[in-house]
């Protein structure tokens, strides 16, 4: 089992497994980090908006997966779940996707999009105890520090990775990452690198940009 996960600025991942790379919400030239150096044989997204949803910016040969869908790609199983952008039933910013994807060698990533509401009971409970949760934290257009500590104590994942806050390199404004770490333990890494299940507790882990 190896997994390697890398944080390429704002929501965009990629998860490498098994010779495969996935990549997660690519973002358009405006967003203010540079173009992620990765060839992807997954794009998801999980909505139509200029930072989350630029797979135009990559060569052709990649299969895209933008509705919420079940499906297996390459070996990786991918779920989306239907959620909203906003806490007023999409009225504000319209639809977002969770995905839910499980790695060829088993492990389970929850990339949360813009989600912008709490999670229903049901939703929470299908989502509960995966390997990874990507969650937004910087507020404005999403869930913010508080919420997003609380989506994390209700799926208790065994690594939480912040994503969606202000950096120096984002040209809009968002909170930064610091109200979501207040008062946690966390590690910084280049990547986070998966080998076996961890059953340790929630982990939280701020990737740095690639």
């Amino acid at each position: 089992m190896n997994m390697v996960l890398r944080w390429h600025g704002h929501s965009c991942f990629s998860l490498e497994c098994d010779g495969k790379t996935l990549l997660i919400d690519p973002f358009d030239e405006g967003v203010g980090y540079k173009l992620p150096e990765v060839k992807p044989d997954i794009i998801l997204e999980s909505h139509q908006h200029h930072d989350h949803n630029a797979h135009n910016r990559f060569e052709s040969g990649y299969i895209l997966v933008n509705q919420p869908v079940s499906e297996k790609v390459h070996g990786f199983i991918i779920k989306g779940h239907p959620t909203f952008h906003d806490d007023v039933e999409g009225k504000k910013r319209g639809k977002n996707i969770i995905f839910e994807v499980t790695t060829p060698d088993g492990f389970r990533v929850v990339h949360c999009g813009d989600l912008g509401h709490r999670l229903g009971p049901d939703l929470t409970e299908t989502l509960k105890s995966p390997d990874i949760l990507l969650v937004p934290v910087g507020g404005v257009y999403t869930i913010d520090a508080g919420l997003a500590r609380e989506l994390t104590r209700d799926l208790a994942p065994s690594y939480v990775v912040p994503m969606h806050f202000k950096t120096k390199d984002l040209t809009f404004q968002l909170a930064g990452v610091e109200d979501f770490l207040a008062g946690e333990p966390f590690e910084q890494c280049e990547k986070l690198e998966l080998k076996e299940k961890a059953n340790v507790g929630t982990r939280v882990v701020v990737l740095k940009y690639r």
